[in-house]
């Protein structure tokens, strides 16, 4: 049988078709198998064994992304993403056709072609960019609470319509990619930038002109600076810019890791911001809360594009059904509480949108936890164990003052009282929030009592005033005149202090802290916090006992009958009133006893003959 040459051809043509379509069907699997291999060498190279899940790449000549599931992801780090053409302008000559990896870890992204189209391979690093002098950018060390995103304030223009344009609203122009930075907008309003490719955040407006320029060279100085310094950078690694003082050729700076959870810098750094007030930081694995603290500050800054790791969540919650048995509000843990089951059910699952809103709140908790942990010295020797444990051996809450001692005695020992109070309050330069907020709460039920007191003992003495037979003792007038004002002193005092605890000082740990820190350092330091706090009730006090002098002067200067009858209650109450003053200042009636006994012995009267022998011998 003889085939006609045309059909040879053809079956040639549709053999080598085939051969073509399964060689290109077995290249993802090749290239699969090579990435896998390269990685895990790379991995025992650097001396990190890990375990990289990956879903396998699609067989077919479709987009492998279509229906493809996507792994959980195990790190806050913003995974890295698709760019397009447009995203890799102006950076070196970057691959122009990058597709997202299937592990955000990834440290190289493989460009899987179309079947039309050319093969490519395109592997993916920090790239080099072309020589150029550095010598006008200034890196300086920063942390994530110097980024100064509260502290600007851009005024806007006068009042004018704006006219929308017809149709369906075009956002694209104000939403497009500035030379691959990506605008994005944080859960509470703010605007920041992020280049995927970079992996890079920053606050600095990109669109002002010569801004693209300016924050390019000062990546490219950052990830030199740090190859430079031999410093290994994780694929998850994020850089953070900040410009100084409006000038572009400053930037602050900072790494975000999140393997390990911290922050760092390519040179040794000391920061006041960094630690704080907190004194007697020596080790690395102490210094690592604040560090962490940092790390949860900077996710809180920048949540968009993040996925909710589960393991974080279960932490959260771990901590917050312990803090139900530490001295925090029930309030405040009820609040968290409500949030756990929200929180855990957005945790490990990558929808199509990321869970900005849930990484900001747990990234909020994360924060202020760390921080306890770092100012209460948490697994150094030493820790403070209880909240009003001082690591710095402040515990005197007696003044040396005498001045203050004797307005103790003057003021019923009432100021060494709220003394006690506000030293388990204020504890080495740090506020106890959920104690201060109880105090401030007792206080103004406190003062509110006052008030009505005070109002009532002004109507008792102007009522005792007009009694007539008060009117003929100058005496009882005199001290009814003080008690009034007394009461009035009382009343006013408690309106001022009352008016003086706002809200916001209530409810703020920074702008409590701060007020605690200037009446600290002030002339009488917390003890004329003290002496502030209790003048309501010193003051109704001492007027309540102008009246009672006052009463005892009409009494004592009527009748021998009334006298007789009145004086022993009269000095019962006397007895009674002064019991609880003479207690409140350590002064007990078994002591008075004794320091009497003590005082007659040791002043013992001589005898008759010691007495005369002493006489003769002086004559």
């Amino acid at each position: 049988m003889i085939i006609p040459r045309g059909y040879i051809r053809t079956f040639i043509s549709w053999l080598r078709l085939v051969t073509r379509t399964i060689a290109f069907r077995s290249y993802t699997s090749i290239l699969s198998v090579l990435r896998r291999v390269f990685r895990h060498c790379q991995s025992i190279i650097d001396g990190k064994e890990r375990i990289f899940r990956e879903s396998g790449l699609a067989w077919s000549s479709q987009p492998a992304a279509v229906n493809q599931e996507k792994s959980t992801s195990v790190t806050l780090a913003v995974p890295l993403f698709e760019l397009s053409p447009r995203q890799s302008d102006g950076w070196n000559g970057m691959a122009s056709d990058i597709q997202s990896p299937l592990d955000s870890c990834a440290p190289w992204i493989i460009s899987m072609p179309e079947p039309s189209t050319t093969t490519s391979i395109a592997i993916i690093s920090h790239p080099e960019a072309p020589v150029q002098s550095f010598d006008s950018i200034t890196l300086i060390p920063v942390t994530p609470g110097q980024i100064k995103r509260y502290d600007r304030i851009e005024f806007q223009g006068d009042y004018a319509l704006y006219e929308v344009p017809k149709g369906l609203l075009d956002c694209s122009e104000e939403l497009a990619l500035v030379s691959g930075w990506e605008p994005l907008t944080h859960p509470e309003g703010a605007l920041f930038f992020y280049h995927s490719y970079k992996r890079v955040f920053t606050d600095a407006d990109i669109r002002a002109p010569g801004m693209v320029d300016n924050i390019g060279k000062a990546v490219d100085k950052a990830y030199k600076e740090v190859e430079n310094a031999g410093i290994d950078l994780d694929p998850s690694v994020e850089l953070v810019l900040e410009f100084m003082n409006g000038d572009h050729e400053e930037w602050g700076y900072y790494f975000a890791d999140h393997d390990r959870r911290i922050i760092f810098w390519f040179e040794a750094h000391k920061s006041s911001d960094l630690i704080g007030g907190v004194r007697g930081v020596r080790c690395a694995d102490h210094i690592r809360y604040a560090l962490e603290s940092q790390y949860w500050l900077h996710v809180e800054l920048y949540p968009n594009k993040r996925f909710l790791p589960k393991d974080v969540v279960v932490r959260l919650r771990e901590i917050v059904m312990y803090t139900q048995a530490a001295p925090f509000s029930s309030e405040e843990v009820a609040s968290m509480l409500s949030l756990m089951d929200p929180l855990m059910g957005s945790a490990g699952i990558e929808h199509e949108h990321p869970h900005e809103h849930s990484v900001w709140i747990v990234a909020r908790f994360m924060e202020e936890f760390c921080n306890v942990k770092f100012v209460n010295f948490c697994g150094q020797s030493g820790a403070r164990l209880n909240a009003d444990q001082s690591l710095y051996g402040d515990t005197n809450t007696r003044s040396n003052n005498i001045l203050l001692r004797i307005m103790n005695f003057i003021l019923f020992g009432s100021p060494n009282a709220y003394n006690k109070v506000l030293r388990k309050i204020w504890v080495d330069s740090t506020i106890v929030q959920p104690r201060w907020k109880n105090f401030i709460n007792r206080l103004n039920n406190e003062w509110n009592g006052y008030t009505i007191f005070s109002t009532v003992m002004l109507a008792v003495d102007i009522s005792f005033l007009a009694v007539p037979s008060v009117g003929t003792q100058k005496a009882a007038i005199l001290v009814s005149y003080m008690s009034t004002l007394c009461a009035m002193g009382s009343l006013v005092v408690s309106l001022v202090l009352a008016g003086q605890v706002n809200d916001s000082r209530r409810d703020s740990a920074k702008s409590v802290a701060s007020f605690m820190e200037g009446i600290s350092v002030s002339v009488l330091g917390l003890e004329g916090l003290a002496l502030m706090l209790c003048l309501p009730f010193a003051l109704l006090i001492w007027g309540m006992a102008f009246f009672a002098a006052a009463l005892s002067i009409v009494i004592f200067t009527s009748s021998v009958v009334t006298i007789s009858i009145v004086s022993p209650i009269w000095v019962a109450i006397l007895i009674l009133a002064t019991w609880p003053v003479l207690a409140s200042n350590d002064v007990h009636i078994s002591d008075l006893f004794s320091w009497i006994t003590k005082q007659i012995k040791s002043h013992r009267i001589p005898s008759w003959s010691a007495t005369r022998a002493r006489v003769e011998s002086d004559v």
